[in-house]
């Protein structure tokens, strides 16, 4: 087994560490993040670190980094208070990955990556069209991470809309069903498939409790 203590992270090059480290948490959401501008400049990009914060209310979390540069995804959401996040389907990998690319503010990412861009119930955000699970949010709140200077953004779900054949009768959503593809590191995608479902686990009542 290899084994790599913190001196070494510091002495390896840049590409090798991120791509280390990006890749040691295991497989993340591969998610794209959709925001408008107040002047209607739409944007889109993709991110891995959305997560479940809450189920009552709703609520996920995504980490943006450091904002030293312009992230029109940040100042679109802070501007307007909305975005989606939609799932990325086996068929538009190679067009969501594109969206990581540094575009002007003044360029939209759904143009340049020729996704289309959809909007459902009057979301000033748009949606991704041919997202299977898409989400539309209100922002709630943001946690400044002072190690490393990132940003923690939380959202609130107000509408979700999930394609045909997903949802389970006890609310499960199937992924594997629809090709969603998950991120592994920052540039390999994989889609996963099913294996099993596990029942509620409860403490097995044979064994002997040390007082």
């Amino acid at each position: 087994m290899e084994h790599f203590s913190q001196k070494d992270f510091s002495n390896m090059s840049y590409v090798h560490r991120i791509n280390l480290i990006n890749s040691c948490s295991g497989y993340k959401s591969a998610n794209l993040i959709g925001t408008k501008s107040q002047n209607g400049i739409t944007n889109l990009a993709v991110f891995s670190s959305v997560t479940h914060l809450g189920s009552d209310p709703a609520m996920l979390g995504f980490f943006l980094r450091p904002t030293t540069v312009v992230r029109d995804t940040y100042n679109n959401i802070k501007e307007t208070s909305v975005f989606t996040i939609n799932h990325i389907h086996k068929s538009i990998i190679e067009k969501a990955h594109h969206t990581s690319a540094k575009y002007p503010s003044g360029i939209s990412e759904f143009e340049a990556s020729e996704l289309v861009p959809e909007y459902l119930n009057q979301c000033h955000a748009p949606f991704v069209k041919d997202a299977p699970v898409k989400m539309a949010l209100d922002y709630v709140e943001e946690y400044h991470i002072k190690a490393n200077n990132t940003i923690l953004i939380v959202g609130k779900i107000t509408d979700m809309y999930i394609k045909e054949g997903l949802l389970q009768a006890d609310g499960f959503l199937d992924l594997s069903k629809g090709q969603i593809a998950a991120i592994n590191g920052l540039d390999a995608y994989a889609i996963p498939s099913k294996k099993t479902r596990l029942a509620y686990q409860r403490p097995k009542s044979n064994l002997n409790i040390l007082s």
